[in-house]
């Protein structure tokens, strides 16, 4: 098993590599994000929903399969109004905090370890809302 997982592993720590390096994990640019001071992480941003919009039509147009050989399946979503609570909750815990759940990892470690209480909170949240989901707002 931790044979198979080595790959994710090294795959993680470029991702945070990268993350870094494009200072996608500072604090200061998403501030800025969140003032309208600066495009850095809008062109980020941008630049993933593209790649990802290309990603699902060439996995879609050639039936790629994952690095295990199984299918990838995209389902149908529908909307309700709790993705927007959900939105406005998770951009107003972003630009409180200056975190998102992806860098979290690797802004713990640049050694912003004060990121853990934002890690702790994200996992709590998660928690939270697994126990109570039945009982929100569809």
């Amino acid at each position: 098993m931790l044979k198979q997982n080595i790959k994710y592993a090294i795959v993680g720590t470029l991702f945070g590599i990268v993350f870094v390096k494009a200072e996608v994990v500072s604090w200061f640019r998403i501030q800025e994000m969140f003032k309208m001071e600066s495009f850095h992480m809008y062109g980020i941003i941008g630049s993933a929903v593209i790649v990802g919009m290309i990603s699902v039509w060439l996995i879609r147009k050639f039936d790629i399969k994952t690095m295990d050989g199984e299918t990838v399946q995209f389902h149908p979503k529908t909307f309700n109004k709790g993705q927007i609570y959900g939105g406005l909750m998770f951009g107003l815990g972003w630009a409180i905090t200056g975190a998102c759940p992806g860098p979290l990892f690797a802004q713990i470690g640049t050694g912003a370890t004060v990121i853990i209480v934002t890690l702790i909170s994200a996992i709590a949240g998660t928690w939270f809302y697994g126990k109570f989901r039945e009982k929100l707002p569809h």
